[in-house]
Order: C-alpha cells, then sequence, then structure tokens
C-alpha cells in the first residue's frame, strides 16, 4: 500500500510503500519510494548510511559538498552515515527507488533543496 509522504520533507507528490521494518529501532528499514516529475526529498542524513536502488525512472542523487550523480533503473547508490543529501526524480519522467537505511530516524535538516540545487547549479 503506497501512503504519501510527509509535504513538510519533500517537493512535489512522494509516496512511501513499507518493505520491512525491523523491530528495533536501529534495525533495516525498507522502503519503495515513488517521485512524481521533479519531485524530491528535502536535505537529510541517516544515522547508519542508506542505499538507493533505482526500479524505473531516472533521477538524482546530490551531497551538499556538491557530488551529484544521475540514476537510471538498476542503479544502486551508498550514502555514508551521516552525509547530508538528496534525491529525487528527474524532470520529465517519474522515477521509484528502494531506499534501505539503518541506525534509526532519517535526520532532517529543515531545509528545502531549492530549484537551483535540482537542476545541478546550487
Amino acid at each position: 500500500m503506497w501512503n504519501a509522504a510527509p509535504s513538510e520533507n519533500f517537493t512535489g507528490d512522494v509516496w512511501f510503500g513499507e518493505l520491512s521494518r525491523s523491530d528495533d529501532p536501529a534495525g533495516l528499514f525498507a522502503l519503495a519510494v515513488q517521485f512524481t516529475p521533479g519531485a524530491r526529498t528535502d536535505w537529510h542524513s541517516h544515522p547508519g548510511g542508506q542505499t538507493l536502488y533505482v526500479v524505473s525512472g531516472s533521477g538524482y542523487v546530490a551531497n551538499e559538498e556538491g557530488d551529484r550523480v544521475s540514476i537510471t533503473p538498476g542503479d544502486t547508490v551508498t550514502i555514508p552515515p551521516g552525509e547530508l543529501h538528496w534525491h529525487g526524480a528527474g524532470s520529465s519522467a517519474p522515477m521509484v527507488h528502494l531506499s534501505l537505511t539503518t541506525g534509526g530516524a532519517t535526520e532532517w535538516s529543515g531545509r528545502n533543496v531549492n530549484n537551483e540545487e535540482y537542476r545541478g547549479r546550487g
């Protein structure tokens, strides 16, 4: 079942499909995440890091240091523990990725990804 992602942490329409949740708060949490074109997360980090696996569509993953990669189906991206980053769909098509995290809840920075950052000019 898909549930709308909280709008305070995302730009655009994003849905979550929970795949697994450990009884241990620091254990594995797996989600399927669906982004509409141009939708993206806000800046955030994960205490235990994050692995993304792209199922369909295309998009971007970027970190605070300015590293940015384009992602397409079959790509796997590993984000180190504590690294401030964002990810989302490209502007012309939706994207679905699997998100695997450990170490506890997502830590949101309280900062949106602005349009310049989204376009790779921020």
